[in-house]
């Protein structure tokens, strides 16, 4: 553990409500000076709430925040500022048509005389980087800095600042692994130069690997702290979920060897919102049976492929099929209807929030005939079907007739794979499959995606969690700036090869 000498932060009994949702209930807090704390837990558990609060972006309902032995009210991120506390959110916030150092010196009262201070602003930015290795170019614009570099440009703010306390959010969800292996380089320069870090996460590697100690939220309480080195993966998931996980995956061989070709993609062109080329000359296929991972940092062509291939995004140039059928530029509605199942990337393009499971589940499929005659629905095959849907896929509920919105966030994501898998696709495109979800519901969507693969079902995975791509595929391939610059099979795969094809570097020792 690295050398603490006290309490730098205390928070005491913290409440916070959003409506009838109880965010954090009585949470109790300490960061030791010197230490770098995870804070743990499944999404919607009240990490970032209870962070939020102590940099002044919520007030809480009741509770104490002690600072260095004071007890301070922080009403606003700028007063936290002046308490030496930094934030570095998961989603940045930053300006992308400014530079480096007007980011960084955005907001800051002293800087009256823009002219006459700038400069020396840039030379103070610029020492900084030395001294912590962040080195980047402080008179680049935002919207020209990689995901990594957007992140130093972060943290550099908040070093700019003067801050003693750094909360880091989420902060590895965006990078390769090598630029998680350079922040958490950084990380241990900071503590060693005085800084105490929190650093919020659900990955218990990263947890196991980086911090000192560890307090764990369910449900917006704390169920446990503990010291690194006094615990383990298995202990630390249980804490997080309120069970065992196991951490193994039914991976069972694909019974029939006479596998066939079931997706074909071709020398595929798609264009992104903003009119420029995302999705690059792409070629590849998958087989019955198989399921091929495509890795690679978001923002790379990975949804406009996934769009494309769906009838959401409009195809440029190549083409693409499934069992043979061209289906290029084909409508939603139609590339359903020839055995493609979906998993969106965002939980809000796959369910409509207020209507009831039984809605959601026969969504796409309310009208065939099993489930309509002469355009009349049957209700009672619905609820029927629903219910056995929500059993065989563990969702839980308190009925079929639930509104989706209720739901929490792993049985959502359960409840669209559910619908997905049980219109048997021939293939199955899954994005980010598991994104947001817990440890618990994370084990039961791979497995039954394993199972999928068993059965013969072609699945293209796309997803940035490496971890993720390398247990479930049989071939991965990698995609930078909308181009497969990479393709290696299950038995060749390795992290370090894998993250600097992500990075951009195409040739690798």
């Amino acid at each position: 553990m690295a050398n603490t000498t006290g309490v730098a932060v205390k928070m005491v009994n913290i409440t916070k409500s959003f409506g009838s949702v109880l965010a954090d209930d009585q949470v109790n807090f300490e960061l030791l000076h010197g230490e770098i704390h995870g804070l743990l837990g499944e999404n919607g558990a009240g990490k970032t709430t209870l962070m939020n609060i102590l940099y002044g972006l919520h007030q809480p309902d009741s509770g104490e925040i002690i600072i260095q032995g004071e007890k301070k009210e922080i009403s606003s991120p700028h007063k936290a500022v002046e308490e030496g506390i930094g934030m570095v959110h998961q989603h940045f916030m930053q300006i992308p048509t400014l530079t480096v150092i007007d980011n960084v010196i955005l907001g800051l009262e002293s800087l009256n005389s823009f002219k006459l201070n700038r400069a020396r602003a840039r030379e103070r930015l610029v020492q900084i980087s030395k001294i912590y290795g962040l080195q980047v170019d402080p008179d680049a614009c935002i919207w020209q800095l990689s995901i990594g570099d957007r992140q130093r440009v972060e943290i550099l703010k908040a070093l700019y600042r003067e801050v003693k306390i750094l909360i880091l959010d989420e902060p590895t969800s965006v990078l390769t692994p090598q630029e998680t292996t350079e922040l958490f380089h950084t990380i241990r320069k900071l503590v060693d130069a005085g800084l105490s870090v929190v650093f919020i996460t659900h990955k218990l590697e990263e947890a196991m690997s980086i911090t000192d100690r560890v307090t764990v939220l369910r449900d917006g309480k704390v169920v446990a702290t503990r010291k690194t080195q006094d615990t383990n993966k298995a202990e630390l998931a249980c804490f997080m979920v309120g069970r065992e996980v196991l951490f193994r995956l039914k991976r069972e061989p694909y019974e029939d060897k006479q596998k066939y070709e079931v997706l074909r993609v071709e020398n595929l062109t798609v264009k992104s919102d903003r009119g420029s080329l995302a999705v690059r000359d792409v070629t590849f296929n998958v087989q019955s049976g198989e399921i091929v991972g495509i890795a690679g940092v978001d923002g790379n062509g990975q949804t406009e492929l996934v769009q494309a291939l769906t009838g959401l995004r409009h195809v440029q140039g190549g083409s693409f099929w499934v069992d043979g059928v061209n289906l290029t530029n084909a409508s939603p509605r139609e590339i359903l209807e020839h055995k493609v199942g979906h998993i969106p990337e965002e939980q809000n393009d796959a369910l409509v929030a207020n209507f009831t499971l039984i809605e959601n589940l026969m969504l796409n499929r309310h009208y065939t005939d099993e489930f309509s005659k002469c355009g009349i629905l049957d209700q009672g095959k619905m609820e029927s079907r629903s219910r056995e849907l929500i059993r065989q896929y563990d969702v839980k509920a308190s009925s079929e007739k639930a509104i989706a919105r209720t739901l929490s966030g792993g049985n959502k994501q359960k409840l669209i794979v559910a619908r997905e898998i049980a219109r048997d696709p021939r293939l199955l495109v899954a994005a980010h499959p598991t994104r947001g979800v817990d440890i618990g519901a994370e084990e039961s969507i791979r497995n039954l995606l394993l199972e999928k693969r068993r059965q013969g079902g072609a699945i293209l995975l796309v997803s940035t969690k490496l971890d993720e791509v390398l247990s479930l595929s049989d071939r991965i391939l990698v995609m930078e700036k909308g181009r497969i610059v990479g393709e290696v099979t299950r038995e060749e795969a390795d992290i370090e090869k894998i993250g600097l094809l992500m990075a951009g570097t195409r040739t690798t020792t």
